[in-house]
Protein backbone atom coordinates (compact mmCIF):
# COMPACT_ATOMS: atom_id res chain seq x y z
CA UNK A 1 0.00 0.00 0.00
CA UNK A 2 1.16 3.74 -0.93
CA UNK A 3 -0.07 6.99 0.61
CA UNK A 4 1.00 10.14 -0.64
CA UNK A 5 0.89 13.31 1.18
CA UNK A 6 0.26 16.39 -1.27
CA UNK A 7 0.10 20.06 -0.09
CA UNK A 8 -3.58 21.60 -1.77
CA UNK A 9 -2.52 24.98 -1.75
CA UNK A 10 0.82 27.54 -1.51
CA UNK A 11 2.33 24.95 1.55
CA UNK A 12 2.11 25.47 5.23
CA UNK A 13 -1.03 23.26 4.88
CA UNK A 14 -0.14 21.05 8.32
CA UNK A 15 1.21 17.91 5.80
CA UNK A 16 3.86 16.98 8.48
CA UNK A 17 0.79 16.27 11.20
CA UNK A 18 -1.42 14.18 8.83
CA UNK A 19 2.40 12.41 7.94
CA UNK A 20 2.48 11.63 11.86
CA UNK A 21 -0.69 10.56 12.20
CA UNK A 22 -1.20 8.20 9.51
CA UNK A 23 2.38 7.26 9.58
CA UNK A 24 2.11 4.42 12.19
CA UNK A 25 0.93 2.48 9.31
CA UNK A 26 3.81 3.21 7.41
CA UNK A 27 7.04 1.18 7.63
CA UNK A 28 8.83 3.84 5.72
CA UNK A 29 8.31 7.50 4.80
CA UNK A 30 9.77 9.12 1.59
CA UNK A 31 10.47 12.82 0.70
CA UNK A 32 10.34 12.82 -3.01
CA UNK A 33 11.63 16.54 -3.41
CA UNK A 34 12.45 19.87 -2.25
CA UNK A 35 15.29 20.89 0.47
CA UNK A 36 15.95 22.29 3.56
CA UNK A 37 13.10 24.98 2.78
CA UNK A 38 10.10 22.62 3.65
CA UNK A 39 9.03 23.05 7.31
CA UNK A 40 7.70 20.82 8.78
CA UNK A 41 6.25 21.23 12.26
CA UNK A 42 5.35 17.42 14.02
CA UNK A 43 4.03 17.75 17.86
CA UNK A 44 4.55 14.38 19.19
CA UNK A 45 3.41 14.62 23.16
CA UNK A 46 3.64 17.73 23.85
CA UNK A 47 7.66 18.18 22.28
CA UNK A 48 7.24 20.09 19.30
CA UNK A 49 9.61 18.99 16.24
CA UNK A 50 10.89 21.66 13.50
CA UNK A 51 11.85 19.93 10.80
CA UNK A 52 13.60 21.34 7.06
CA UNK A 53 14.70 17.86 5.62
CA UNK A 54 14.54 14.29 7.70
CA UNK A 55 10.96 13.21 7.01
CA UNK A 56 8.43 13.49 9.62
CA UNK A 57 8.28 10.06 10.06
CA UNK A 58 11.64 10.05 12.03
CA UNK A 59 9.70 10.96 14.74
CA UNK A 60 7.57 8.09 14.73
CA UNK A 61 10.57 5.86 13.96
CA UNK A 62 9.94 4.75 10.64
CA UNK A 63 12.62 4.58 8.06
CA UNK A 64 12.93 8.03 6.43
CA UNK A 65 13.86 8.19 2.76
CA UNK A 66 15.28 11.19 1.14
CA UNK A 67 14.45 10.65 -2.62
CA UNK A 68 16.30 11.16 -5.96
CA UNK A 69 13.91 13.99 -6.55
CA UNK A 70 15.69 15.95 -3.58
CA UNK A 71 18.12 18.29 -3.04
CA UNK A 72 19.91 18.02 -0.06
CA UNK A 73 22.43 19.91 2.09
CA UNK A 74 24.53 17.12 3.86
CA UNK A 75 25.25 20.11 6.70
CA UNK A 76 21.95 20.73 7.38
CA UNK A 77 21.04 16.60 7.28
CA UNK A 78 23.21 16.21 10.27
CA UNK A 79 22.21 19.47 12.02
CA UNK A 80 18.95 18.17 12.20
CA UNK A 81 19.96 13.87 13.00
CA UNK A 82 22.34 15.37 15.64
CA UNK A 83 19.67 17.29 17.19
CA UNK A 84 16.93 14.39 17.02
CA UNK A 85 19.92 12.47 18.76
CA UNK A 86 20.22 14.51 21.33
CA UNK A 87 16.65 14.51 22.36
CA UNK A 88 16.35 10.98 22.59
CA UNK A 89 15.40 9.77 18.91
CA UNK A 90 17.21 7.53 16.87
CA UNK A 91 16.37 8.46 13.24
CA UNK A 92 17.08 5.90 10.13
CA UNK A 93 17.51 8.32 7.38
CA UNK A 94 18.83 7.23 4.33
CA UNK A 95 19.65 8.98 1.01
CA UNK A 96 19.11 8.24 -2.71
CA UNK A 97 22.42 8.29 -4.31
CA UNK A 98 20.76 9.85 -7.15
CA UNK A 99 19.83 13.02 -4.98
CA UNK A 100 21.71 16.04 -5.85
CA UNK A 101 23.81 18.26 -3.37
CA UNK A 102 23.02 21.49 -2.12
CA UNK A 103 26.82 22.84 -2.42
CA UNK A 104 27.71 26.17 -0.80
CA UNK A 105 28.20 28.79 -3.82
CA UNK A 106 24.80 27.63 -4.35
CA UNK A 107 23.44 29.23 -1.16
CA UNK A 108 25.74 31.90 -1.99
CA UNK A 109 23.97 32.26 -5.63
CA UNK A 110 20.59 32.09 -4.53
CA UNK A 111 20.81 35.06 -2.13
CA UNK A 112 22.79 37.52 -4.85
CA UNK A 113 20.52 36.90 -7.35
CA UNK A 114 17.31 37.44 -5.19
CA UNK A 115 18.95 40.62 -4.00
CA UNK A 116 19.13 41.20 -7.69
CA UNK A 117 15.81 41.15 -8.51
CA UNK A 118 14.35 43.43 -5.68
CA UNK A 119 13.86 46.24 -7.63
CA UNK A 120 11.60 43.79 -10.30
CA UNK A 121 8.23 42.34 -9.96
CA UNK A 122 10.37 38.51 -10.43
CA UNK A 123 11.02 38.76 -6.59
CA UNK A 124 10.40 35.37 -5.56
CA UNK A 125 10.90 35.58 -1.73
CA UNK A 126 13.09 32.27 -1.61
CA UNK A 127 14.52 31.04 1.87
CA UNK A 128 17.77 31.69 0.54
CA UNK A 129 18.86 27.73 0.74
CA UNK A 130 19.94 26.99 -2.38
CA UNK A 131 17.41 24.98 -3.81
CA UNK A 132 16.66 26.61 -7.22
CA UNK A 133 20.23 27.47 -7.84
CA UNK A 134 20.69 23.26 -7.29
CA UNK A 135 18.08 21.91 -9.42
CA UNK A 136 19.36 24.85 -12.46
CA UNK A 137 22.47 22.43 -11.90
CA UNK A 138 20.61 18.77 -12.03
CA UNK A 139 19.05 20.05 -15.20
CA UNK A 140 22.13 21.62 -16.55
CA UNK A 141 24.22 18.83 -16.23
CA UNK A 142 26.45 19.93 -14.08
CA UNK A 143 25.31 19.29 -10.45
CA UNK A 144 26.95 16.98 -7.52
CA UNK A 145 25.09 14.32 -6.96
CA UNK A 146 25.14 12.21 -3.25
CA UNK A 147 26.75 9.01 -5.16
CA UNK A 148 29.81 11.62 -6.03
CA UNK A 149 30.49 12.15 -2.06
CA UNK A 150 31.66 8.55 -2.16
CA UNK A 151 34.16 8.81 -3.94
CA UNK A 152 36.90 11.74 -3.76
CA UNK A 153 38.72 11.25 -7.22
CA UNK A 154 34.90 11.58 -8.76
CA UNK A 155 33.86 14.99 -6.17
CA UNK A 156 37.39 16.29 -7.12
CA UNK A 157 36.39 16.15 -10.77
CA UNK A 158 32.53 17.89 -10.98
CA UNK A 159 34.00 20.40 -8.66
CA UNK A 160 36.85 21.49 -10.82
CA UNK A 161 34.18 21.37 -13.61
CA UNK A 162 31.98 23.66 -11.98
CA UNK A 163 33.33 25.64 -9.64
CA UNK A 164 34.98 28.14 -11.85
CA UNK A 165 31.81 28.80 -13.48
CA UNK A 166 30.07 29.51 -10.39
CA UNK A 167 33.60 31.59 -9.47
CA UNK A 168 32.78 33.76 -13.04
CA UNK A 169 29.12 34.08 -12.57
CA UNK A 170 29.53 35.54 -9.14
CA UNK A 171 32.67 37.57 -9.60
CA UNK A 172 32.46 39.07 -13.39
CA UNK A 173 28.61 38.75 -13.54
CA UNK A 174 27.56 40.19 -10.45
CA UNK A 175 30.94 42.19 -9.75
CA UNK A 176 31.53 40.42 -6.63
CA UNK A 177 34.36 38.28 -4.90
CA UNK A 178 33.96 34.64 -4.58
CA UNK A 179 34.95 33.20 -1.16
CA UNK A 180 35.32 30.06 0.60
CA UNK A 181 32.19 28.61 -1.44
CA UNK A 182 34.95 28.41 -4.13
CA UNK A 183 37.42 27.00 -2.74
CA UNK A 184 37.74 23.49 -4.25
CA UNK A 185 40.17 22.34 -1.86
CA UNK A 186 38.08 23.06 1.06
CA UNK A 187 34.95 21.75 -0.92
CA UNK A 188 36.55 18.56 -1.66
CA UNK A 189 37.97 18.03 1.72
CA UNK A 190 34.31 18.62 3.87
CA UNK A 191 32.20 16.96 1.42
CA UNK A 192 34.33 14.19 1.29
CA UNK A 193 34.31 13.81 5.15
CA UNK A 194 30.38 13.71 4.56
CA UNK A 195 30.51 11.35 2.10
CA UNK A 196 32.46 9.04 4.35
CA UNK A 197 30.08 9.35 7.31
CA UNK A 198 27.48 8.39 5.05
CA UNK A 199 28.73 5.50 4.33
CA UNK A 200 29.74 4.68 7.85
CA UNK A 201 26.48 4.93 8.84
CA UNK A 202 25.16 3.09 5.34
CA UNK A 203 22.62 5.71 4.85
CA UNK A 204 22.93 5.31 1.01
CA UNK A 205 20.47 3.84 -1.27
CA UNK A 206 19.62 3.02 -4.87
CA UNK A 207 16.18 4.50 -3.87
CA UNK A 208 14.16 2.56 -6.53
CA UNK A 209 15.68 -0.86 -6.12
CA UNK A 210 15.28 0.10 -2.28
CA UNK A 211 11.65 1.06 -1.90
CA UNK A 212 10.55 -1.57 -4.61
CA UNK A 213 12.57 -4.33 -2.66
CA UNK A 214 10.49 -3.21 0.91
CA UNK A 215 7.35 -2.98 -1.10
CA UNK A 216 7.89 -6.49 -2.41
CA UNK A 217 8.27 -7.70 1.00
CA UNK A 218 4.58 -5.86 2.09
CA UNK A 219 5.94 -2.86 3.74
CA UNK A 220 3.81 0.14 3.13
CA UNK A 221 5.24 3.34 1.70
CA UNK A 222 3.93 6.85 1.96
CA UNK A 223 5.19 9.40 -0.24
CA UNK A 224 5.75 12.91 1.41
CA UNK A 225 5.57 16.34 -0.06
CA UNK A 226 6.85 19.57 0.58
CA UNK A 227 5.45 22.87 -0.34
CA UNK A 228 2.28 22.99 -2.06
CA UNK A 229 0.54 22.73 -5.44
CA UNK A 230 0.52 26.58 -6.27
CA UNK A 231 4.67 26.36 -6.12
CA UNK A 232 5.03 23.49 -8.03
CA UNK A 233 7.59 24.18 -10.95
CA UNK A 234 5.15 23.51 -13.78
CA UNK A 235 1.70 23.57 -12.15
CA UNK A 236 2.05 26.90 -9.96
CA UNK A 237 2.14 30.70 -9.90
CA UNK A 238 4.94 30.54 -12.38
CA UNK A 239 7.83 32.09 -11.54
CA UNK A 240 6.79 32.40 -7.80
CA UNK A 241 7.17 28.95 -7.64
CA UNK A 242 9.83 26.66 -6.37
CA UNK A 243 12.39 24.42 -8.75
CA UNK A 244 10.55 21.14 -8.19
CA UNK A 245 7.06 19.28 -8.36
CA UNK A 246 5.24 18.80 -4.83
CA UNK A 247 2.37 17.60 -6.72
CA UNK A 248 1.62 13.85 -6.67
CA UNK A 249 3.78 13.00 -9.98
CA UNK A 250 6.80 14.05 -8.35
CA UNK A 251 6.04 11.08 -5.79
CA UNK A 252 7.35 8.76 -9.13
CA UNK A 253 10.20 10.78 -10.83
CA UNK A 254 11.38 11.64 -7.47
CA UNK A 255 11.66 8.10 -5.87
CA UNK A 256 11.93 5.59 -8.43
CA UNK A 257 9.00 3.70 -8.40
CA UNK A 258 6.71 4.10 -11.30
CA UNK A 259 3.33 6.57 -11.73
CA UNK A 260 1.18 3.07 -11.35
CA UNK A 261 2.50 2.08 -8.09
CA UNK A 262 1.60 6.00 -6.95
CA UNK A 263 -1.82 5.56 -8.53
CA UNK A 264 -2.62 2.75 -7.62
CA UNK A 265 -2.48 3.81 -3.57
CA UNK A 266 -4.18 6.95 -2.36
CA UNK A 267 -3.13 10.46 -2.92
CA UNK A 268 -4.43 12.84 0.04
CA UNK A 269 -4.70 16.39 -0.31
CA UNK A 270 -4.07 18.38 2.63
CA UNK A 271 -5.38 21.55 2.87
CA UNK A 272 -5.88 24.28 5.51
CA UNK A 273 -9.30 26.12 6.32
CA UNK A 274 -8.15 29.37 5.32
CA UNK A 275 -5.17 30.56 3.12
CA UNK A 276 -1.42 31.53 3.84
CA UNK A 277 1.46 32.50 2.03
CA UNK A 278 5.19 33.11 2.37
CA UNK A 279 6.69 34.86 -0.45
CA UNK A 280 5.75 36.97 -3.71
CA UNK A 281 2.59 35.93 -5.97
CA UNK A 282 -0.97 37.02 -6.75
CA UNK A 283 -3.76 35.76 -3.78
CA UNK A 284 -7.03 36.76 -4.47
CA UNK A 285 -8.63 35.89 -1.74
CA UNK A 286 -5.66 37.94 0.33
CA UNK A 287 -6.85 39.77 3.44
CA UNK A 288 -5.72 43.35 2.91
CA UNK A 289 -8.44 45.37 1.14
CA UNK A 290 -9.28 47.75 4.84
CA UNK A 291 -8.43 48.43 8.24
CA UNK A 292 -10.57 45.52 9.00
CA UNK A 293 -9.18 42.85 6.60
CA UNK A 294 -5.35 43.77 8.23
CA UNK A 295 -7.20 43.20 11.74
CA UNK A 296 -8.97 39.89 10.67
CA UNK A 297 -5.58 38.62 9.08
CA UNK A 298 -3.29 39.67 12.83
CA UNK A 299 -5.66 37.87 14.59
CA UNK A 300 -5.79 34.60 12.45
CA UNK A 301 -1.97 34.95 12.36
CA UNK A 302 -1.81 35.31 15.63
CA UNK A 303 -3.61 32.53 16.70
CA UNK A 304 -3.03 29.95 14.07
CA UNK A 305 0.83 30.49 14.70
CA UNK A 306 1.52 31.23 10.87
CA UNK A 307 4.92 32.41 10.93
CA UNK A 308 7.53 30.40 8.22
CA UNK A 309 8.29 27.27 10.35
CA UNK A 310 12.37 27.64 8.27
CA UNK A 311 12.51 31.74 7.86
CA UNK A 312 10.27 32.85 10.69
CA UNK A 313 8.55 35.39 8.22
CA UNK A 314 4.64 36.24 9.14
CA UNK A 315 2.90 35.02 6.53
CA UNK A 316 0.23 36.32 4.19
CA UNK A 317 -3.07 35.37 4.90
CA UNK A 318 -6.49 35.54 2.61
CA UNK A 319 -9.86 33.11 2.58
CA UNK A 320 -10.09 29.53 1.41
CA UNK A 321 -9.87 29.46 -2.28
CA UNK A 322 -12.05 27.04 -4.08
CA UNK A 323 -10.62 27.50 -7.23
CA UNK A 324 -7.17 27.18 -6.05
CA UNK A 325 -8.25 23.76 -4.80
CA UNK A 326 -10.44 22.52 -7.65
CA UNK A 327 -6.94 22.94 -9.86
CA UNK A 328 -5.25 20.64 -6.96
CA UNK A 329 -7.54 17.81 -6.91
CA UNK A 330 -7.18 17.71 -10.76
CA UNK A 331 -3.59 17.89 -11.10
CA UNK A 332 -2.76 15.60 -8.36
CA UNK A 333 -5.96 13.36 -8.69
CA UNK A 334 -7.19 13.96 -4.87
CA UNK A 335 -8.71 9.98 -3.31
CA UNK A 336 -9.55 12.51 -0.24
CA UNK A 337 -8.82 15.16 2.07
CA UNK A 338 -7.51 16.63 5.01
CA UNK A 339 -8.64 20.27 6.38
CA UNK A 340 -6.25 21.38 9.08
CA UNK A 341 -6.59 24.54 11.00
CA UNK A 342 -10.26 24.78 11.38
CA UNK A 343 -10.14 25.56 15.17
CA UNK A 344 -8.67 28.92 14.66
CA UNK A 345 -11.51 30.22 12.27
CA UNK A 346 -13.54 29.42 15.62
CA UNK A 347 -15.40 32.07 17.11
CA UNK A 348 -14.93 35.29 14.40
CA UNK A 349 -17.47 37.06 13.47
CA UNK A 350 -17.62 36.11 9.54
CA UNK A 351 -16.39 33.63 8.08
CA UNK A 352 -16.27 32.97 4.05
CA UNK A 353 -14.68 31.42 0.97
CA UNK A 354 -13.50 32.30 -2.44
CA UNK A 355 -16.11 29.91 -4.29
CA UNK A 356 -14.80 31.25 -7.80
CA UNK A 357 -13.06 33.99 -9.61
CA UNK A 358 -14.73 36.88 -11.50
CA UNK A 359 -12.23 37.72 -14.84
CA UNK A 360 -13.29 39.72 -17.89
CA UNK A 361 -16.54 39.56 -16.47
CA UNK A 362 -17.08 36.05 -16.21
CA UNK A 363 -17.50 33.74 -13.29
CA UNK A 364 -14.51 30.78 -13.40
CA UNK A 365 -14.41 28.22 -11.03
CA UNK A 366 -10.90 26.93 -11.64
CA UNK A 367 -7.71 29.03 -11.95
CA UNK A 368 -6.21 30.80 -15.17
CA UNK A 369 -2.72 29.11 -16.80
CA UNK A 370 -0.84 32.23 -16.44
CA UNK A 371 0.18 33.85 -13.23
CA UNK A 372 -0.33 37.38 -14.79
CA UNK A 373 -4.36 36.64 -15.32
CA UNK A 374 -4.52 34.88 -11.81
CA UNK A 375 -3.34 38.43 -10.23
CA UNK A 376 -6.27 39.70 -12.46
CA UNK A 377 -8.83 37.61 -10.75
CA UNK A 378 -11.37 38.96 -7.95
CA UNK A 379 -12.84 36.47 -5.78
CA UNK A 380 -16.78 35.79 -5.64
CA UNK A 381 -17.05 34.72 -2.06
CA UNK A 382 -19.51 32.51 -0.26
CA UNK A 383 -20.18 33.29 3.48
CA UNK A 384 -20.72 30.84 5.75
CA UNK A 385 -22.50 30.75 9.37
CA UNK A 386 -20.14 30.95 11.97
CA UNK A 387 -18.77 28.29 14.78
CA UNK A 388 -18.06 28.96 18.46
CA UNK A 389 -15.08 28.09 20.09
CA UNK A 390 -15.35 24.48 22.36
CA UNK A 391 -13.24 22.49 24.08
CA UNK A 392 -11.55 21.08 20.59
CA UNK A 393 -9.64 18.52 23.21
CA UNK A 394 -13.40 17.02 23.74
CA UNK A 395 -14.30 17.21 20.30
CA UNK A 396 -11.08 15.20 19.52
CA UNK A 397 -12.22 12.35 21.77
CA UNK A 398 -15.59 12.58 20.66
CA UNK A 399 -15.50 12.55 16.84
CA UNK A 400 -16.72 14.26 13.90
CA UNK A 401 -20.28 14.72 15.12
CA UNK A 402 -19.09 16.71 18.16
CA UNK A 403 -18.36 19.22 15.62
CA UNK A 404 -19.79 22.75 15.94
CA UNK A 405 -23.50 22.07 13.11
CA UNK A 406 -22.02 25.31 10.93
CA UNK A 407 -18.22 23.93 10.77
CA UNK A 408 -19.49 20.62 9.57
CA UNK A 409 -21.44 22.17 7.40
CA UNK A 410 -18.01 24.24 5.93
CA UNK A 411 -16.42 20.95 5.79
CA UNK A 412 -19.30 19.45 3.86
CA UNK A 413 -19.23 22.01 1.33
CA UNK A 414 -15.16 21.49 0.48
CA UNK A 415 -15.79 17.87 0.03
CA UNK A 416 -18.66 18.23 -1.96
CA UNK A 417 -16.95 20.96 -4.18
CA UNK A 418 -13.96 19.05 -4.81
CA UNK A 419 -15.64 15.46 -4.85
CA UNK A 420 -13.51 13.51 -2.31
CA UNK A 421 -14.22 12.39 1.17
CA UNK A 422 -12.61 14.37 4.22
CA UNK A 423 -10.19 11.78 5.86
CA UNK A 424 -9.47 13.80 9.13
CA UNK A 425 -9.74 17.09 10.22
CA UNK A 426 -7.58 18.89 12.39
CA UNK A 427 -8.25 21.19 15.67
CA UNK A 428 -5.00 21.39 17.33
CA UNK A 429 -1.34 20.96 16.55
CA UNK A 430 -1.00 17.48 18.47
CA UNK A 431 -1.44 14.29 16.85
CA UNK A 432 -4.31 13.74 19.65
CA UNK A 433 -6.18 16.97 18.14
CA UNK A 434 -7.48 15.23 15.06
CA UNK A 435 -10.75 14.13 13.83
CA UNK A 436 -9.91 10.98 12.18
CA UNK A 437 -12.59 9.43 9.63
CA UNK A 438 -10.79 7.28 8.15
CA UNK A 439 -6.93 6.31 7.39
CA UNK A 440 -5.65 5.82 3.98
CA UNK A 441 -3.98 2.77 4.44
CA UNK A 442 -6.94 0.97 5.13
CA UNK A 443 -8.65 1.85 2.12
Amino acid sequence: MTVTIVGSQLGDEGKGALVDLWGGDADIVVRYQGGDNAGHTVVEDGEEYKLSLVPSGAVRDKVGVLGNGCVINPRTLFSELDDLRERGLEPDVRLAKRAHVIMPYHRRLDNIEEEAKADSDLTVGTTGRGIGPTYEDKAGRRGIRVGDLLDPEVLRQRLEYVVPQKRAVIEDVYGLEAGEECDIEALVEEFTEFGRRLSEEDMVVNCGDFLAERRDAGENVMFEGAQGTLIDIDHGSYPYVTSSNPTAGGASTGTGLGPTVVGQGEVVGIVKAYLSRVGEGPMPTELKDDDRDEELADYIREKGGEFGTVTGRPRRIGWLDLPMLRHAARVSGFTGIAVNHLDVLAGLDEVKVGHAYELDGEERLTMPATTERWAECEPVLKEFETWPEVDWTEVAEEGYEALPDAAQDYLEYISDELDVPVYAVGIGPDREQTVHLENPFDK
